[in-house]
């Protein structure tokens, strides 16, 4: 079964929507028929005196508008109001902006940590707020982006997980609040394949094949979630997790070692 969605006359606002995860997301709503604008520190490359984003695999038509791109830091207050007023509607914000390095707590700068929070927890939470009244009017939603090192142990990027854990939170609170006018809910996404996932990850097919999916998610299959959860329904203040099944344990290997005989190395051999 095929599940389509019609966002004829809707307008999308996708935040870090240049590339990634958040272009991904911008191209699908685009092909479900909305408006879709999408903000980033960076202009995409070329995009002339009045930026329009080539849609991926989306062949540009006559009378077919593209993605409207405005430069903007979400962590400026000044340009989270610029951005916003510049709108006339809004139906669906995507709070996509986010990420981090690798960063220990010990021995790396506190400013670069307090940043990290910024992007990922204080910039959605400005831009929601200042968003809200728009989104009131059309009864529309937000979609957070958050991730799976917001809901488990983040080794290496500790300011991020607490900053996704605190996303998490403050969807639920927003979506109590300001409900019934507005749904807000969350995307948990877990390992997904984007142009700079080598540089991250490494091998992606060995970190595929630690997912129950066998394979590593694509900003596809976060978008379908989004699409889903943007739509006019019922579900507010819910976490969809878009992570394959998750992260198979590292005791499930120790605990079943190869060739162990009885019921658990049976299963095993199954799979």
């Amino acid at each position: 079964m095929t599940v389509t969605y019609d966002y004829t006359g809707k307008v999308v606002l996708v935040t870090g929507g240049t590339k990634g995860i958040g272009a991904g997301i911008a191209a699908a709503f685009h092909a479900a028929g909305a408006t879709v604008i999408v903000c980033a520190r960076t202009a995409p490359p070329d995009p002339g005196p009045d930026p329009v984003l080539a849609v991926p695999g989306m062949p540009e038509t006559p009378g077919t508008p593209g993605i409207r791109f405005v430069r903007a830091d979400v962590r400026v207050p000044e340009d989270v109001e610029r951005l916003v007023s510049g709108l006339d509607r809004l139906d669906v914000l995507v709070n996509n902006a986010g990420g981090t390095p690798h960063a220990p707590l010990d021995g790396t700068s506190p400013r670069l940590h307090a940043r990290i929070i910024e992007l990922n927890l204080t910039a959605p939470l400005l831009l929601s707020q200042c968003a809200h009244p728009l989104l009131a009017a059309a009864r529309g939603s937000i979609v957070m982006i958050g991730s799976s090192s917001g809901a488990r142990p983040s080794p290496g990027t500790t300011a991020y997980g607490a900053a996704k854990a605190g996303l998490h939170h403050l969807a639920r609170c927003l979506a109590a609040e300001w409900a019934p006018e507005v749904r807000v809910n969350t995307v948990v996404v877990g390992l997904v394949a984007t142009e700079t996932a080598a540089e991250h990850y490494g091998d992606q097919a060995r970190l595929g094949a630690t997912i129950p999916a066998g394979r590593m998610a694509t900003p596809a299959d976060v978008a379908q979630a989004c699409l889903w959860l943007a739509a006019p329904g019922y579900v507010t203040g819910a976490e969809v997790r878009v992570d394959g099944g998750g992260e198979t344990p590292a005791w499930r290997v120790s605990a079943w070692p190869s060739g162990r005989s009885g019921a658990a190395g049976a299963v095993r051999g199954r799979r």
